[in-house]
């Protein structure tokens, strides 16, 4: 999964996804269009996902709760895009892998990833746990086959991302105190 030449363009270093230990993602082979995100571009999932997206929120809608998808797919090249642009802002790599995974390691690569907002909440915000679509997630997400891999302490090292849910079977684990810990500036 790694792409040492374009590592070395972002400057990202050559042994990430070592410690911590993080799995690398092929581009999905196959997608379809789900629906405009909140920003009103297309997104694509994996077929197998996009029902259970659709499903998921037609049985929150059914209980009065609203799911928003902002982002699905992604490639690697769009990626490595956000890294550029957050290093074109002053951000530094460090601070950036904290938060965004390096190109060959999203989960959004697959297809099966989505993240997800609700009407009064700022998207991609911790704030997203504090609502009743978080809620609803956290109840019921897993009957479609969802779970939050990135919770607090998750032991990919990454921050906490209430609004991340995918279908890649991750399941929201602690890291123990003792193994690697998270990149650092």
């Amino acid at each position: 999964m790694i792409n040492s030449e374009l590592f070395a363009d972002l400057g990202i270093p050559i042994d990430y996804g070592r410690h911590p230990r993080r799995p690398g993602y092929a581009e999905a082979a196959e997608l379809e269009d789900v629906e405009p995100n909140i920003l009103g571009r297309m997104q694509r999932l994996a077929p197998q996902t996009a029902r259970a997206w659709r499903e998921m929120k037609a049985a929150a809608l059914a209980d009065g709760v609203e799911l928003l998808l902002v982002s699905g797919f992604r490639s690697v090249r769009y990626q490595a895009d956000l890294i550029r642009k957050k290093l074109a802002a002053g951000q530094d790599i460090a601070s950036i892998l904290k938060v965004n995974a390096a190109p060959g390691f999203s989960e959004h690569h697959t297809g099966r990833a989505v993240d997800v907002a609700t009407p009064g909440s700022r998207p991609l915000t911790n704030d997203f746990d504090g609502t009743r679509a978080f809620a609803w997630l956290r109840d019921h997400a897993q009957r479609h086959g969802f779970s939050m891999p990135y919770g607090p302490d998750n032991v990919y090292g990454f921050a906490y991302e209430p609004w991340h849910w995918s279908q890649l079977g991750a399941r929201a684990k602690r890291r123990p105190k003792d193994l690697d810990p998270p990149l650092t500036t």
